[in-house]
């Protein structure tokens, strides 16, 4: 099952980067991003490949040991779980950091690397936006809905 789920996780996660980074001004990119459900597919494919381990997983990660985590990651169903983990949590930094970049007007064509870098190596994205948000500050004229603090 790993086989079919660890390259679907990106599919179902890709359509969301691809509007946060090709149509960040499009209004139908908004409306979709604005939800923490666009983290739902991914999320539900980690469920599937974690649920049915959970008596393995839960004493590795509730004290973990180097040793144990590469045990764990080091089948197919753990990198695959391990990618939708990834996928998720990245994707929901990067749902963050386009809405406080759109709050703060920050131009699409900064936000767009920075984006790619949180895809790619998800914590150093994290970090060049927080770098990056220094340098605009948030209107206060930005629509209630669109607060990144607004979980749901």
């Amino acid at each position: 099952m790993s086989a079919v789920l660890f390259p679907l996780t990106f599919a179902v996660a890709a359509p969301f980067w691809i509007l946060m980074i090709l149509a960040p001004n499009w209004t139908v990119t908004h409306r979709v991003v604005r939800s923490p459900l666009i983290v739902a597919p991914a999320a539900v494919i980690y469920a599937i490949l974690v649920l049915p381990a959970l008596g393995e997983v839960l004493p590795a990660v509730a004290s973990p040991t180097l040793d144990g985590v590469r045990e764990l990651l080091g089948s197919a169903d753990g990198a695959a779980a391990g990618w939708a983990h990834m996928i998720a949590f990245d994707l929901f930094v990067g749902r963050w950091a386009w809405l406080d970049g759109r709050r703060r007007a920050v131009p699409p064509l900064v936000m767009a690397p920075v984006l790619v870098l949180t895809i790619l190596l998800g914590p150093l994205g994290l970090v060049a936006y927080l770098v990056v948000r220094t340098r605009w500050a948030a209107h206060p004229s930005a629509a209630a809905d669109s607060d990144p603090h607004h979980l749901g």
